[in-house]
């Protein structure tokens, strides 16, 4: 069995300052952090307060927009709903499972188990962020049954929370909802700013340079957050096995021998209709160059699952499994709508990011983009809806001042991505595969917000100096 206590100069042993900046957090979390629909319900009340006392809008009013505001999202949350299920059952295919599970015996030490699962779901939120939650979490748990096996004393909850960790990088990548939005033709800013390409915002060299020291600095900061083996909260026993039991998946066997049931079960069927939706995909690039949106993540995730399915109804009983995580989402996001349309149609928002704007200079717009996108975030935990909030105002302050439309879209989305860390609701899914509670994991991601603070500010401002 590894020694522990030479893993790494800065063990769980030796204290060190980010572990000391992670205890009272922890402390906090524990002791007062709500639930995911108790935060909700306590953001509805603030912002129904907020609009009344700060806008001109009356009581009436407020509440008016509040319930205009419900519906409002309701598509979006289908293709929020579509996107969670597709990128677990794409995670959750004998080739993912084979991958992930082989990722798992890698690490030796248990600072390398906490960077791994950091670096991992960084660089899948990259590609699309709902995988980088899937991913996160499922690696985790391998790893955590992996070096219970091994002997090694890993805590669970900071596995889980470096998996959330590395998703402050999501709207860096592939699936970023602010860059999409302004890369699609038609969008609603487009007389002003025209279509500003992918290669503007997420393929930028700025952009993509900063993504890899942000997730490498989150992926080293990860296990010198790691408890005393004392106080190591390492996996308990009967939840071993269940993910024990759980690690094979579902093996979709058939059940009698009619017709019926052999093309349920029959390889071609889902290779065949994984083929038609890649065949689509390759005609959307071929004829629209290559534009992204969320949609062309949603079947790219959905051809790539049906492709490594074993049968339709293997991929069924795949998306089914990832559907056990949609009932909070489905029941908490007409919320957050209801709030976005408190900020909007009461001009809260604009207040605020109006605020930010108007203090701003050519240099420091992209850096109170920033801060504005992260306050925003925990009401509005939407990158699409934030930014329809927020975009057309900084937009005109970027045009005012002569500053690079691409630069900050990129700042409000550094912000969304940022408060994530301390926003409950992209949790859900994390945690319903992960088996804990938002009080197991959140106190070690404000110690991720900290830090990552830095690098965004740090690198919006060289970016502003050197590339604008």
């Amino acid at each position: 069995m590894t020694d522990e206590s030479s893993a790494v100069p800065c063990t769980a042993e030796r204290p060190n300052p980010l572990r000391r900046l992670a205890e009272p957090f922890i402390v906090f979390v524990e002791r007062f952090y709500p639930d995911p629909f108790v935060f909700v319900i306590v953001l509805t009340l603030v912002t129904l307060v907020a609009a009344v006392l700060c806008t001109p809008t009356s009581m009436a009013g407020t509440l008016q927009a509040w319930g205009e505001g419900l519906p409002s999202l309701l598509a979006f949350t289908t293709q929020l709903s579509i996107t969670l299920v597709v990128a677990h059952a794409f995670s959750s295919t004998a080739p993912l499972r084979a991958v992930l599970r082989a990722a798992a015996r890698l690490p030796q030490r248990n600072w390398q188990a906490y960077a791994m699962i950091s670096a991992c779901a960084g660089l899948a939120s990259l590609i699309a962020w709902p995988l980088g939650l899937i991913v996160g979490a499922t690696l985790a748990k391998r790893v955590a049954v992996e070096g219970a096996r091994r002997g090694l004393r890993l805590d669970y909850p900071l596995l889980v929370a470096s998996a959330y960790s590395g998703f402050v990088v999501w709207h860096m990548g592939y699936s970023g909802s602010a860059p999409l939005f302004v890369a699609t033709a038609g969008h609603s800013l487009e007389a002003q700013i025209g279509v500003v390409p992918v290669t503007a915002t997420i393929f930028s060299v700025w952009n993509m340079v900063l993504a890899a020291v942000t997730l490498l600095c989150v992926s080293l900061a990860c296990p010198l957050m790691a408890p005393a083996k004392e106080r190591t909260h390492q996996i308990e026993p009967e939840t071993l096995a269940r993910f024990a039991e759980e690690d094979a998946g579902p093996v979709g066997t058939l059940n009698n021998d009619s017709w019926g049931t052999k093309l349920s079960h029959w390889r071609g069927g889902s290779l065949v209709f994984g083929l038609l939706v890649a065949a689509y995909l390759v005609h959307w690039f071929v004829d629209k160059g290559f534009t992204l949106d969320l949609n062309v993540v949603n079947w790219s995730l959905l051809a790539a699952g049906l492709l490594l399915a074993r049968s339709p109804a293997h991929y069924t009983e795949l998306v089914l499994e990832g559907g056990k995580s949609l009932g909070s989402i489905m029941l908490q996001y007409p919320f957050y709508a209801g709030i976005m349309g408190v900020m909007a149609g009461s001009g809260l928002a604009k207040l605020m990011s109006g605020w930010f704007a108007q203090v701003s200079s050519a240099l420091t717009l992209p850096l109170w983009a920033f801060v504005s996108g992260g306050i925003v975030n925990l009401f509005i935990p939407s990158g699409g809806g934030q930014w329809a909030v927020q975009g057309p105002i900084f937009i005109d302050a970027a045009q005012a001042l002569q500053v690079d439309p691409a630069l900050i879209v990129m700042a409000v989305a550094y912000g969304d991505q940022w408060t994530n860390m301390i926003q409950p609701f992209w949790t859900i899914p994390l945690l319903a595969i992960a088996g804990l509670s938002i009080r197991d994991v959140m106190g070690y991601t404000f110690v991720t917000l900290l830090l990552s603070s830095v690098l965004f500010l740090g690198g919006l401002l060289v970016a502003s100096l050197v590339f604008f």
